[in-house]
C-alpha cells in the first residue's frame, strides 16, 4: 500500500470502538406499557430579571446617544471593553442598579456583543459543544449537542431583536431578506451556513437555523476514533478517491456528508486543479489548487441569479482536474455527469437519500428536470458510467454518525443499474439508555476497482473483503 495512506494508522481502541469490534450479544429490548411522563419544559423567556432588561435597554441607549460608536468601534476589543466598562459602571450607579462584579462584567459583555457581534446568540456561537442552533420565534431556540436537540434560554427582547440580528448577518454578505423575499439562505462570516424564514413565511416569528461551521477538520482518522468508520473501510475509501474513482455522499439531513467529503477530499493527490461549486461555501480542501465558486441569488429587480448548473458549465471551461459539487439536487446534475464521463474522473458531491439506490433514484429524477427528450435507458446509461462509489451516511437515534453502507456502481443490465455493496453496518440491538448497539461487516464482494488499485500499486488483503468479518 502507497505510503499516503499510512496516515490512517490504527489507534488505540476506545471503549466504544472497543464495544463494536466485540461479538454482540442479542438483548431483548424492552417496550415500556405506559409513556414516562415529560420532563418539564425549562421555561423560556429571558434568563435575567426584567428589571435588569430594562436598565441594560436605557445604558445601551445612552451609550449609542453619548458616545462616538464610529470610534469605538475602530478600537481593539480589550480596549473597547475597557471604555464600555468605565461606561457601564457609571451608569449603573445613577440607575441604582445592584450588580455584583461578574454581573457588571456579563453586562459589559452583553453591550460589546450586541455592539459589534450578534447579540444573544454570540455565546451560542462561542459554545463548541453546539452543532446547530434553531429559533423558532424570539421565545424558543433549540441546540443541538452531540447529536441531541435541547431547549435552551436566548435573551431576545422582543420579534423586532431578532429581525435586527437576522439582517446583520444577511447584509454582511450582500443579501436581504424582507418581507418581499422572506426566505434567505447565506453564509456567515465564520463560514456557518445561515437560513432564515421571516413573517409571513414563519407563522410565529422568524425561524432561523444556524449550521456552525467547525474550526476543528475531522480528518478520516478521526471519524475513525469516533466509530463513524473502521480502519479497513477508510483504506479502501481513501484509495479509490487517490486513484480518480468518481463518488457519491449520500444521506440525509444532518448525517455529516460535507465532513466526510471534506475528509475524503485529503486524499486527492496535489497536483491536481479542484473547482469547487456550492451554495453556501463550506468545504475546507486542503489541496493547494482550489478555485471555490458559489451561487447567487437574484436581485431585488429578479435579475441576476447564479444557479450551480451555471457555475458547473463554467466549471468545465476552467480547465478543472476534478469538479467538487457541495450538493446535488437539480438540473444541475445533467452537468455534472456529463463532466464525470467526459475526463473529470474522481469528482465528487453530494446527495439528500436514504440508501445507495435511492441515490441512484433522485439522480434519474434530476436527470429528467432537464427537460432534454432522453430516454429512461440513456439516463441510467449516464449514470452508470459516470459513478463507481457511494457512501451511504446515516444519524441514528442516539444522535451516532454513521457510514452504514459503500456500494459499487457496476454497470448496466438490460434497464437497471447494477450495484453491489462492499461494506455496511449492521444494527443489532439497542441499549436500556437508547446506545445503538452493531457493527460493520465485509458482504464478502470484492469491489471491481480492486485492479485498478493494484496497477498504481495499492493492494489490499483478502481479509478486507471476506464476508461477514467485522471490520477492525
Amino acid at each position: 500500500m502507497i505510503s499516503r495512506f499510512s496516515t490512517l494508522q490504527k489507534r488505540d481502541a476506545t471503549p466504544e470502538s472497543r464495544q463494536e469490534q466485540a461479538p454482540i450479544q442479542h438483548r431483548p429490548v424492552v417496550i415500556p406499557t405506559t409513556r414516562k411522563p415529560a420532563p418539564p419544559k425549562p421555561e423560556v423567556g429571558p434568563a435575567k430579571p426584567t428589571k435588569v432588561l430594562d436598565a441594560r435597554m436605557r445604558i445601551h441607549r445612552m451609550l449609542i446617544e453619548e458616545i462616538n460608536l464610529v470610534a469605538l468601534e475602530r478600537l481593539p476589543r480589550d480596549e473597547m471593553q475597557r471604555q464600555v466598562h468605565d461606561f457601564v459602571s457609571e451608569k449603573a450607579r445613577g440607575e441604582r442598579l445592584a450588580v455584583n462584579v461578574a454581573e457588571l462584567d456579563a453586562l459589559v459583555d452583553d453591550i460589546v456583543d450586541e455592539m459589534v457581534g450578534l447579540g444573544p446568540l454570540e455565546p451560542l456561537l462561542k459554545d463548541p459543544t453546539i452543532n446547530d442552533i434553531l429559533i423558532n420565534g424570539h421565545r424558543s431556540c433549540f441546540v443541538e449537542r452531540h447529536g441531541k436537540l435541547e431547549q435552551v434560554h436566548i435573551p431576545f427582547k422582543d420579534e423586532a431583536h431578532l429581525i435586527r440580528i437576522i439582517n446583520k448577518i444577511v447584509a454582511a454578505v450582500g443579501r436581504r431578506v424582507d418581507e418581499s423575499q422572506p426566505m434567505v439562505d447565506a453564509r456567515m462570516l465564520d463560514g456557518s451556513r445561515f437560513n432564515a424564514a421571516i413573517r409571513p413565511v414563519g407563522v410565529d416569528g422568524p425561524l432561523v437555523s444556524i449550521r456552525k461551521f467547525s474550526k476543528n477538520k475531522l480528518g478520516l482518522h478521526k471519524l475513525v476514533e469516533f466509530g463513524a468508520v473502521t480502519q479497513n473501510m477508510a483504506e479502501v475509501l481513501a484509495a479509490a478517491v487517490h486513484a480518480r474513482k468518481t463518488t457519491i455522499i449520500s444521506g440525509g439531513t444532518g448525517t455529516g456528508k460535507t465532513t466526510m467529503l471534506n475528509a475524503l477530499s485529503a486524499f486527492i493527490p496535489e497536483d491536481e486543479r479542484l473547482i469547487t461549486i456550492e451554495d453556501a461555501a463550506e468545504l475546507q480542501l486542503q489541496q493547494p489548487h482550489v478555485a471555490r465558486m458559489e451561487t447567487r441569488p437574484a436581485n431585488i429587480e429578479g435579475h441576476g441569479e447564479l444557479k450551480q448548473r451555471d457555475l458547473v458549465k463554467n466549471a468545465l471551461r476552467m480547465r478543472p482536474d476534478r469538479v467538487i459539487l457541495g450538493e446535488c439536487r437539480g438540473e444541475e446534475a445533467f452537468d455534472m455527469l456529463q463532466a464525470m464521463n467526459t475526463g473529470h474522473e474522481g469528482s465528487m458531491a453530494t446527495i439528500h437519500a436514504n440508501t445507495p439506490r435511492d441515490a441512484i433514484s433522485r439522480l434519474e429524477q434530476m436527470l429528467g428536470m432537464t427537460g432534454m427528450p432522453m430516454t429512461v435507458q440513456s439516463i441510467r446509461s449516464q449514470i452508470a458510467s459516470a459513478l463507481d462509489i457511494i457512501v451511504q451516511l446515516t444519524r441514528l437515534s442516539d444522535g451516532k454518525r454513521k457510514v452504514t453502507s459503500v456500494a459499487e456502481v457496476t454497470g448496466m443490465e438490460g434497464d437497471v443499474i447494477q450495484m453491489q455493496e462492499i461494506f455496511r453496518f449492521v444494527r443489532t440491538g439497542t441499549e436500556a439508555d437508547g446506545t445503538i448497539l452493531g457493527h460493520f461487516e465485509a458482504t464478502g464482494l470484492r469491489p471491481r476497482f480492486l485492479e485498478d488499485l493494484k496497477a498504481m500499486g495499492i493492494e489490499f488483503p483478502g481479509r478486507y473483503f471476506e464476508p461477514g468479518r467485522q471490520q477492525e
